[in-house]
């Protein structure tokens, strides 16, 4: 293969921006969309909560046979998984063609976990959190275009053209990666048969003290972001007089914040402080502005908690990641940021849950769940400090 003209960390960043670009148009749309093809209450949570059970399945999965085969190969089948997900979503004129296009758009957007990977087969650990920032940053971006888009094309053009456009551009990712992204892992495990989720990985990574901890700080701070997603649109309504334009303007400053933290000022403040310590401030922000939204008297003042909250995310997010694959051998890392995204991914299955029931019980109820949790991911944060920062050796498959 020629040398690309792209480097490959920009071919990562516009895989992972299409991934929630395509998360970000489709999902504000679906609860409706659903609806309108027949779909009961239940069956609407399970084709939003599938996306998500999906990824949490299979990110390890990916992860684990990136490790074998190589970084490459993985990327390009399930970018290709995502091409199709999205040609049948934009045919999908029964409740059960929708179901399986959001069930093989989660496979396909599993691949987070190895697109970390190679940005830990690529990097050193002094500018791993820079990197991993820059790919952050495509999260935010596709949070910020995604809901404005998708709402766009389905009240002027149908929601297949909000599928074509998916198709569109997850093809154009899939033919830049084949011709510009070349392997990037040197040494593959010598084990190569095929092996799905198996909890007994899960729980051996939890034998290792720091990466148990960073797991439980990665749930715990994604769980309390969801319970301000689902909560938000219905607080900003009827509790802040909000227009949906207004909120999604809400929704885009925590995009664009995150975008200049991860994008900019992370592999900056990662050298100057460390990731431990930003990890903790992270968690911190995130809770003071998750308590402070409910109780704001003003918009101004749900502006400055908003801003909080982003800021922590934005800080939180990459250098939980870079630590896990610092805390990780490099024959595992694969896997174990697979196991890290499904932990992830299970937080984004019980938020909705969470949030939309302790909306019901008080509207303050999700926000000060959210702020304790993020409480204690900071003391947990904390606890790290003193850690010590060698990998351990790989267990045995």
């Amino acid at each position: 293969m020629s040398k690309s003209p792209l480097p490959p960390i920009a071919i990562l960043f516009l895989t992972i921006f299409i991934d929630l670009l395509g998360f970000g148009i489709v999902l504000p749309l679906l609860p409706n969309y659903a609806k309108e093809l027949g779909a009961e209450p239940l069956v609407i949570g399970v084709a939003v909560a599938g996306f998500s059970l999906m990824q949490f399945f299979f990110a390890p999965v990916w992860g684990g046979i990136s490790d074998r085969i190589g970084r490459r190969p993985v990327i390009l089948i399930s970018v290709a998984t995502s091409v199709i997900s999205y040609l049948i979503f934009s045919q999908a004129n029964s409740i059960w063609l929708l179901l399986v296009s959001r069930l093989l758009a989660g496979i396909g957007s599993a691949n987070i976990s190895t697109t970390q990977a190679y940005i830990t087969d690529i990097t050193d650990a002094s500018n791993r959190s820079r990197s991993l920032g820059i790919i952050g940053a495509a999260f935010g971006l596709g949070f910020v275009f995604g809901p404005p888009v998708g709402g766009f094309l389905k009240t002027y053009y149908g929601m297949q053209s909000v599928g074509y456009l998916a198709v569109g551009l997850t093809s154009l990712d899939l033919v830049l990666a084949y011709f510009f992204l070349p392997e990037s892992l040197k040494e593959k495990k010598a084990e190569t048969a095929f092996k799905f989720f198996r909890f007994e990985k899960f729980s051996e990574a939890m034998q290792n003290p720091a990466i148990a901890r960073l797991f439980v700080i990665n749930f715990l701070f994604t769980l309390g972001f969801v319970n301000m997603q689902v909560s938000a649109s219905l607080l900003g309504k009827e509790h802040f007089a909000m227009t949906e334009e207004t909120i999604g303007y809400g929704f885009a400053l925590i995009g664009v914040l995150s975008v200049i933290v991860q994008g900019g000022l992370i592999g900056v403040l990662a050298r100057k402080f460390g990731e431990r310590r930003l990890q903790a401030a992270g968690c911190l922000l995130m809770a003071a502005g998750l308590t402070l939204i409910p109780f704001s008297p003003d918009l101004r003042v749900a502006a400055v908690a908003v801003s909080l909250l982003a800021i922590g995310n934005g800080l939180t997010t990459p250098v939980n990641t870079a630590l896990v694959s610092i805390y990780t051998s490099q024959p595992l890392q694969g896997e174990m940021l697979g196991l890290s995204q499904s932990v992830g991914s299970l937080a984004r299955i019980a938020g909705p849950f969470s949030g939309s029931l302790l909306y019901g019980l008080d509207y303050h109820a999700p926000y000060l769940m959210a702020g304790a949790v993020l409480l204690l991911a900071t003391l947990l944060s904390i606890s790290l400090l003193g850690a010590d920062l060698t990998p351990e050796p790989s267990p045995q498959s």
